[in-house]
């Protein structure tokens, strides 16, 4: 029967599991639909931008022009999908897409280009990393080995920006940090100097892009090591594999140095800027405001219209405990980017602390609306806990209670002062059974951060007539938070053998130890 099921569901999956791949032809892996492909890029698209820094929107004509390449190069590929392209405000040289045609490159690898040619290899490398399903593949792989971990278990028996994102940006954090294989690299080396061609730009551009990151990579940049090394390893293989295929196409082709340099030069002209704001960023995370205060004035006198320059200030000033010059820095920064969740939020915590509940809170429900982040939710629930809207505060701590960090043990720890007593079962464990002395023992364990007193238990088992019998039983004594204790509920020896195997035990109160 085993070996009928399994040939069942080998069938199963190749019928069900295989797909064409649109860019080769290929017979590939896939358990995820287009439709469900096109939803994820669709849901992951904006958060994973806003885990990224957000968007660039200080020079709104360079994402027009990136997008006019991208879509340029997107018209001639092998598979039409939704392309969007974006610039996002990071200086760490990145890009990356997500399923659906879903395209971002970071601010800091545009600084680093030197072509139209050189931005189209990197738009066309992660266009074939959209339109051949890599990104889908890594899925389908993944899921298939949760399926058979989980079949396994069956059988044995009969979890900067980015790290405030909450679960809801979790997929898109992982597929844009997630490393292709070799040969997802290969094709879209590939298949993207071919759409370049197709395209009518000079796939030397592609050479060229290569032999750069080979030469930064052996001076092993720290920047380019957490960015686009990271999840696209350069080589000489894949520099040699390059020129072979540029000696195969048409000769020609655009190359766009002036194009590009005339594009780009304000972000060029004000790279400087983010450079002093990197650098603050970095001395105010070692709690050296005074050198983050000046490198901050360095990146807005060279660059006033930066949002992120005065959320900096304004970072700073709290830490100063200026809250009001705080509040005005943040103001600036929402007025020159409202749509970065980073600035709401900061601006949110602030104006809980000073007691602004509706500001705080409209500030911080526009900062979700923008990015989940633990930090909002744990402000908006002491918020609505405040205002005596306890059941929206236990809704909004429960959003956080689960995940890994301070604020996420914060917002646990308001949860349980909340919603212990209605619901003790959630947070105490307790088991039935007999101990080494032969006496019926409950085991009651206490995972939470706090110690618990009052247990009441609900207690249930068959009698001789195989009638259900049940009766409640008052606990002495606290248990300590992260222990557990034994506790005897006085039935010993007034229950059989076989009274003792239907013998059931339930938490159905319980208080905080005060």
């Amino acid at each position: 029967m085993t070996r009928r099921l399994f040939l069942l569901l080998s069938i199963t999956f190749a019928i069900s599991g295989c797909a064409v791949n649109p860019v080769t032809g290929k017979q590939e892996l896939s358990l995820v639909s287009e439709q469900q492909e096109l939803a994820i890029g669709i849901q992951q698209y904006a958060p994973a931008r806003q885990s990224q820094g957000g968007d660039y929107v200080v020079d709104q004509e360079l994402t027009s022009y990136i997008s006019r390449v991208g879509q340029r190069l997107a018209a001639v590929s092998d598979r039409k999908l939704p392309y969007e392209f974006k610039v996002l405000n990071n200086s760490v040289p990145n890009a990356w897409a997500l399923p659906g045609g879903k395209i971002s490159i970071n601010r800091g690898l545009l600084t680093e280009l030197k072509s139209e040619a050189e931005l189209a290899a990197v738009l066309g490398h992660e266009i074939v990393h959209a339109a051949a399903k890599h990104g889908v593949r890594s899925m389908s792989k993944g899921m298939l080995l949760q399926a058979g971990v989980a079949g396994a278990t069956i059988a044995t028996q009969g979890t900067g920006y980015a790290g405030l994102a909450q679960k809801g940006a979790g997929v898109g954090a992982q597929l844009i940090s997630q490393k292709y294989g070799r040969d997802a690299e290969r094709e879209s080396d590939l298949y993207g100097m071919q759409y370049m061609s197709r395209a009518g730009y000079d796939p030397q551009g592609a050479v060229e892009l290569q032999r750069t990151f080979v030469k930064l990579s052996a001076g092993k940049k720290q920047d380019w090591l957490n960015g686009l090394f990271a999840s696209h390893p350069p080589s000489e293989e894949r520099v040699q594999n390059n020129i072979e295929l540029r000696a195969s196409l048409p000769k020609g082709g655009e190359l766009g140095v002036a194009t590009y340099r005339a594009k780009t030069a304000h972000l060029i002209k004000t790279k400087p800027a983010y450079r002093a704001y990197d650098a603050g960023r970095e001395a105010l995370t070692k709690g050296d405001q005074a050198k983050a205060l000046g490198q901050a004035q360095k990146a807005i006198a060279l660059e006033p219209k930066e949002g992120q320059f005065y959320a900096l200030l304004g970072d700073i000033e709290q830490q100063n405990q200026h809250p009001q010059a705080a509040l005005k820095q943040y103001d600036k920064a929402i007025q020159l980017n409202p749509d970065f969740y980073y600035n709401f939020l900061q601006r949110g915590q602030l104006n809980e602390q000073l007691n602004h509940s509706s500001q705080a809170q409209a500030d911080l429900k526009q900062s979700v609306e923008l990015l989940p982040t633990a930090e909002a939710y744990n402000a908006l629930g002491n918020l609505a806990q405040k205002a005596g809207r306890l059941e929206e505060a236990k809704g909004y701590y429960a959003k956080v209670a689960g995940n890994q960090g301070e604020v996420a043990q914060q917002a646990y720890s308001s949860l349980i002062d909340l919603d212990l007593k209605d619901n003790p079962a959630k947070y105490v464990q307790v088991k039935v059974g007999q101990d080494t002395q032969g006496r019926i023992v409950t085991q009651i364990s206490n995972p939470t951060p706090r110690d618990v007193n009052s247990i009441e238990l609900l207690v249930q088992y068959r009698d001789s007539s195989g009638r259900t019998q049940q009766f409640r039983r008052s606990l002495n004594g606290r248990v300590a938070s992260g222990k557990q204790q034994l506790f005897d509920i006085g039935m010993t020896g007034k229950l059989s053998a076989e009274q003792i195997k239907t013998l059931q035990v339930g938490i159905v109160g319980a208080q905080i130890a005060r």
